[in-house]
């Protein structure tokens, strides 16, 4: 590990990023710099616009893989290097904005009949019934199930945050016919070793089969679990902040986008004038 590697490495670490975020910085450095076939401390600003070009023209990627690479130029210039003349010089892209996929509760049950295996069904039903992420929910440990109070610790979410999420009596009844059999100890959802939580792909790989099994034509993902908890929640008349707290949002402006896709705030458009047939008749709204 060269020395600039590990100067990166620490100042991350002591800035208390995530385990995952730090991989994730370190590998985007190191393929700009593999790009070029230099070390980065040897590239600048035009590099840095050349290899934005080859990732939009080129590589063809993804928001989130550019963003990501931003993301960590910028921390590599403006900490680890101190050039920070360089940052307001590395673009951000315009982000994309699109409406999550949503299930019918009828689809939801469909999905879950589909799941043929008991500990990936139950992951699944947990992430729907608490809107939590995949993460989130499967490193959930026994102890974090607090039957007494009704609610579920997420520990470390997204942003390094601890937070409580509402246990429903029926994901108690789930999660208890679900222990009597797998008999978790240190994790909710043992992977293959006891000591290690069942893998992300485990549960991302289970989801699209089960999705054509139940006949559901909706490209869905895992996530689609939380969108669809948030989605329900909202018609079911639960307020916008309740839901936000919730899924651990920083800002309620995440936690409004489920204001389009929900059917009550959608039904609501029912009420407006039909402007066409009014002005056809030379009349005006009233």
């Amino acid at each position: 590990m060269t020395k600039l590697r590990q100067r990166m490495i620490e100042d991350l670490r002591i800035r208390n990023y995530a385990p995952k975020t730090i991989d994730a910085y370190i590998r985007c450095t190191a393929q700009f710099a593999k790009h070029f076939d230099k070390s980065p401390d040897q590239l600048g600003i035009e590099h840095v616009r050349e290899y934005q070009i080859f990732l939009v023209d080129t590589k063809k990627a993804s928001w989130a893989i550019f963003n990501q690479t931003v993301c960590a130029l910028r921390f590599f210039y403006k900490v680890t290097l101190k050039r920070t003349e360089i940052i307001e010089h590395i673009a951000f892209p315009k982000q994309e904005k699109k409406l999550p996929v949503i299930l019918s509760t009828e689809e939801i049950a469909s999905l879950f009949s589909a799941v043929t295996n008991l500990k990936h069904r139950t992951a699944l039903m947990t992430m729907y019934a608490t809107g939590l992420r995949l993460s989130e929910a499967l490193g959930l440990s026994p102890t974090d199930i607090d039957s007494d109070r009704m609610v579920i610790r997420v520990r470390q979410g997204k942003g390094r945050k601890d937070r409580d999420v509402v246990l429903s009596p029926s994901l108690l009844t789930t999660l208890r016919n679900y222990a009597r059999i797998y008999r978790p100890t240190k994790w909710l959802f043992p992977g293959k070793h006891p000591d290690k939580p069942l893998s992300l792909t485990t549960i991302q790989r289970a989801c699209a089969p089960a999705a054509r099994k139940a006949g559901i034509a909706k490209a869905i993902k895992t996530h689609s679990m939380r969108h669809c908890f948030a989605t329900h929640m909202l018609e079911a008349g639960t307020d916008l902040r309740t839901i936000q707290l919730l899924l651990g949002h920083a800002s309620l402006r995440s936690t409004a986008v489920y204001l389009h896709v929900a059917i009550n705030s959608l039904q609501s458009t029912k009420r407006t004038p039909d402007l066409l047939k009014l002005a056809a008749k030379g009349k005006t709204p009233s």
